[in-house]
């Protein structure tokens, strides 16, 4: 059972959909320094409101934990499948997950025959608490389930009445990882969908300062394609998980590639 009818969820994908691919450049649509998106109000505000409503707080979920404290502290969830997406939640899952949507990021964003992931392999929900960060990072390019390559991250914050003093911001590096060009606030019902590639670095590598009672909400989503990623995005060619800076560009476990099915 979903919140709303099969005709309002197609209204709201074709009304997201007209939003990525009305972005507009150098206000909602960016090239530098990887090709980005960022728009404001990407749902409905009653679409948004539930979803915020309905966020699970992490002393109540089945989350996992990530502590690494020099990388990563965070929750996220552990979806099999779209059955385990919490009633609130799922609605605006579908809509992201549409083929209206996913072709207006495809044309915006220019990386054809996307597709999503019904695994949810490392998508889902993130939770971050006081003093939880993410350091700075390249993400993973292979899906096990499917052998399909990375291609596109996707977020939408849902983070209500947020403070510049909280910190948190989405911070977007240059191609070696060093410097900062762009900090992106995580605003309530702001998308962010961006080129995923061996050299699109980004993180929140500060120690966020979200007041008592409140932590910094997302849902993360990946999109795929069988083509892989083009030559000057490459800098591993086999699978490999996350790559962080401070791990000098190896994976939590210190390599470059791993293991794979």
């Amino acid at each position: 059972m979903t919140l709303f009818s099969q005709s309002n969820l197609k209204e709201m994908a074709i009304s997201c959909g007209a939003k990525i691919t009305e972005a507009k450049n150098d206000i909602e649509y960016f090239d530098y320094p990887f090709k980005h998106i960022v728009i404001d109000g990407i749902f409905p505000d009653e679409l948004a409101e539930i979803c915020h409503e309905n966020f699970p707080e992490p002393n109540i979920y089945d989350w996992e934990y990530s502590n690494n404290e020099d990388i990563e502290i965070k929750y996220r969830t552990n979806w099999k499948s779209e059955f385990d997406i919490p009633e609130g939640i799922v609605d605006a899952v579908r809509i992201l997950n549409s083929s209206i949507v996913i072709k207006a990021l495809a044309n915006r964003i220019d990386i054809p025959k996307l597709v999503p992931d019904p695994y949810f392999t490392g998508g889902g929900l993130n939770a971050t608490m006081p003093g939880g960060l993410l350091d700075v990072h390249v993400d993973g390019n292979y899906h096990d389930a499917t052998g399909l390559n990375r291609r596109l991250n996707v977020l939408v914050y849902l983070n209500k009445g947020w403070q510049s003093e909280w910190g948190g911001e989405f911070c977007a590096y240059d191609n070696k990882g060093k410097h900062c060009v762009k900090k992106i606030a995580p605003l309530f019902n702001r998308l962010v969908a961006f080129d995923s590639h061996d050299f699109s670095f980004h993180g929140l590598p500060d120690p966020i300062a979200f007041p008592s009672g409140e932590f910094r909400k997302s849902i993360i989503l990946y999109y795929y394609t069988l083509q892989p990623r083009h030559k000057n995005q490459i800098a591993v060619n086999e699978p490999h998980s996350a790559l962080w800076v401070k791990r000098n560009l190896t994976d939590k476990h210190g390599k470059k590639n791993r293991n794979f099915f």
